[in-house]
């Protein structure tokens, strides 16, 4: 059975943590106003009091920021109860005792009554209200004006700082822990602030009900001493108003001191400084005011008829404070100079010790150029716009072309020249390995056989570097005859700008990185949001869309529908997220731009099939892969690897003679096993599954691989 823990024991320890504190201390706030209190126990509460409302000054002034002292709203409150709980019981002493003396209500209200008034309750009546007037008009007025002020800038700023705390956590700068710290910090700065607002409300409030309180014991002491106690009149009007006095003094001094505590927190500027070090270092950080000060105050204390001591005493502090500052001041530039030219000799020997000796740095690793064209001398002026260079154009154009055609920006081609190359050669690196290189001759023109020519030309003998074909190096002005003859005539910038881009289509996959796939989903982002908030890295790994991607540019197919593709992938990958089995579903959904690039708009499709005993041993042959854990390649023995790829590129060739695209069409598990087996012959041909053909397109078998 369960038993709760009520000795006294428990109780003692749960007061000392806090846990019963306040539930205590309302209890006995209640008690005081309906309970009778011996004189001797409410000198103890009035004491206390005092203590408490100097307590929270002091904490209040060595408050870092306001948010050090959230708790200060509550404690206002509860004081102000106190306080007014123990008016109540004051009072209801004063008139049933008053009457045998000053000390009916105690020694604390006698000595305020008499030692602070000098027992003269006309003096106590003019120092008790002016304390309410300071109190009420001043100190709380603006206290709750300035609370009021504060917690409506704070709960319109919210807004704004939760937007800053959101960019800084997008751009990085913050992590999450961080922004929630932020945000509860926000948070609970504006609940200070409203919770500042209403409690100066009660602060006021105190004030009125002091006021009232002091003529109502005065009136009731007066009406009990005179009818009941049959005392005179002045004798009555001297001991109730002295002790109406000294209790309202005793209760407006701790009033007034947590009115001041309450204007301080609110006026606080966040800072890592208390109030006195903000002071010092704020108002005495320049001599120069103090010393304005004190010239003004000696000239005040030479006139005739002014208090000479005080203002001329006054006047020599004032200036020697400002002189000592002033001192203090030189002697800090003094250290920082010394501080400074003892830098400048550190740096300087170290520059010295750095040109002896030269270290090497992050800054020495050049990154790799993802497209670079190294030049030969000679070649120079072919890249210079100075010297009529329309190499640099063309390429841009290539890039340009390239960009919108594939659906990525291409990089930049970094040129440099390159004295380890022949003066007339060049060398174009994808990822600093090189790609291709030739050479050319800038002062004549390459005549390109094209197959079929009608004559011989005369020159220098060489082959196209981008498609290898037989060409001439001329003399421009044979230019019109080699045309007659049937040749393409190029000059060496084309010739350049066309291997680049034979390269660059060759390679293309190669240039996609995460920086660009990301570029393309802000992109995507911008007209398709909840599209892309689907391929968020946890749900899809990034990885995963660049592989498709680049799987997709390995086979040349444009990925510039990349809405397309994404639907295709956040549709799929809950499914799978094998990239080959995304790509295959994604090369569907692209079934009709594929087959317009290889086709055109052709409604009729001619292809070659696989013969049907020869499909069920490839078949066969990727069943046995992956079972073996290999989805990328087929199993077959030597003999037929090389006999299915003469038959492919027999094949090929056959349709390229008859003038049309070569196309072999397979079911869909061996399309891309087959295309990366051709990828590696010498067959060109595009490989299709029966699922990419658009359903507006008929089939013709022109021939079957057996």
């Amino acid at each position: 059975m369960a038993t709760t823990d009520s000795n006294p024991a428990s109780m003692l320890r749960g007061i000392a943590q806090g846990s019963l504190g306040v539930p205590v201390l309302l209890l006995t706030i209640l008690g005081m106003m309906t309970l009778p209190i011996p004189p001797f126990l409410l000198d103890i509460l009035f004491s206390f009091n005092i203590a408490l409302a100097i307590v929270v000054l002091l904490v209040a002034v060595y408050a870092m920021r306001p948010l050090d002292f959230a708790v200060f709203p509550t404690i206002l409150l509860v004081a102000t109860l106190l306080r007014l709980a123990l008016n109540v019981a004051s009072t209801r002493v004063v008139l049933l005792n008053g009457h045998t003396g000053g000390d009916a209500a105690g020694k604390v209200i006698q000595s305020f009554g008499e030692v602070v008034i000098g027992g003269n309750y006309a003096v106590g009546l003019v120092v008790f209200l002016i304390l309410v007037i300071i109190n009420f008009v001043v100190v709380t007025r603006g206290a709750g004006r300035i609370s009021e002020v504060s917690a409506r800038f704070t709960l319109d700023a919210m807004p704004g700082k939760q937007m800053a705390i959101d960019a800084d956590l997008n751009s990085g700068l913050i992590d999450q822990d961080e922004a929630r710290k932020r945000r509860e910090e926000i948070s609970s700065e504006a609940d200070f602030y409203g919770s500042m607002d209403g409690a100066s409300k009660f602060v006021r409030g105190d004030a009125i009900a002091g006021i009232l309180i002091l003529f109502i014991n005065i009136l009731g002491g007066l009406g009990i001493g005179m009818v009941q106690h049959e005392l005179e009149f002045a004798r009555a009007m001297e001991v109730y108003s002295l002790l109406t006095i000294g209790d309202g003094l005793v209760a407006q001094i701790p009033g007034l001191l947590l009115s001041t505590s309450a204007a301080i927190m609110v006026t606080r500027v966040s800072s890592s400084k208390d109030m006195g070090e903000q002071v010092a270092t704020q108002m005495f950080d320049s001599p120069k005011a103090l010393a304005i000060t004190a010239t003004i105050l000696g000239i005040m204390g030479i006139i005739p008829g002014m208090p000479h001591v005080a203002f001329l005493s006054l006047a020599a502090g004032a200036g020697g404070i400002a002189y000592l500052i002033q001192q203090r001041q030189e002697r800090i530039q003094e250290e920082e100079a010394k501080q400074e030219q003892t830098q400048k000799i550190v740096e300087q020997q170290a520059q010295a010790k750095a040109s002896e000796v030269p270290e090497i740095g992050w800054d020495d690793v050049q990154p790799v150029d993802a497209i670079g064209l190294e030049v030969g001398y000679r070649l120079i002026p072919m890249v210079d716009k100075a010297q009529g260079g329309e190499l640099l154009s063309r390429i841009k154009g290539i890039r340009k072309k390239l960009s919108q055609d594939v659906g990525f920006l291409i990089p930049s081609v970094h040129i440099r020249d390159n004295l380890d190359l022949s003066p007339t050669a060049y060398r174009i690196t994808l990822l600093g390995v090189a790609a291709g290189e030739a050479e050319i001759y800038p002062d004549r023109e390459m005549a390109i056989n094209p197959g079929q020519v009608f004559g011989r030309l005369d020159g220098i003998a060489t082959k196209d570097p981008a498609f290898g074909l037989e060409a001439v190096w001329i003399d421009p002005t044979t230019k019109d005859q080699a045309q007659t003859l049937g040749y393409t005539v190029v000059d060496a910038s084309t010739v350049v700008a066309t291997h680049l881009n034979q390269l660059l289509l060759k390679h293309i996959h190669e240039l996609l990185g995460h920086d660009e796939v990301q570029h393309m989903l802000d992109l995507l982002g911008k007209h398709s949001p909840k599209l892309v908030e689907q391929l968020a890295p946890e749900l899809v790994p990034p990885n995963i869309i660049l592989t498709v991607l680049k799987n997709l540019l390995l086979e040349q197919v444009p990925i510039k529908d990349l809405r397309t593709i994404a639907q295709t992938i956040a549709a799929n990958v809950g499914r799978s997220q094998d990239p080959v089995v995304l790509t295959s579903q994604v090369r569907i959904s692209l079934s009709r731009i594929i087959v317009q690039n290889i086709y055109g708009n052709e409604s009729l499709l001619p292809a070659i099939a696989l013969d049907p005993s020869m499909e069920q041993l490839l078949l066969k042959s990727v069943q046995q892969a992956q079972q073996s854990g290999n989805t990328d390649d087929i199993v077959l023995e030597p003999g037929l690897a090389e006999r299915l790829q003469t038959a492919l590129v027999e094949a090929s060739q056959k349709q390229e003679m008859a003038g049309k695209p070569a196309v072999l069409l397979v079911s869909a598990p061996l399309r891309h096993v087959l295309a990366k087996f051709i990828r590696y012959s010498a067959a060109d041909i595009h490989v299709l599954s029966y699922g990419e053909i658009p359903d507006d397109k008929q089939i013709t078998i022109e021939s079957a691989v057996g």
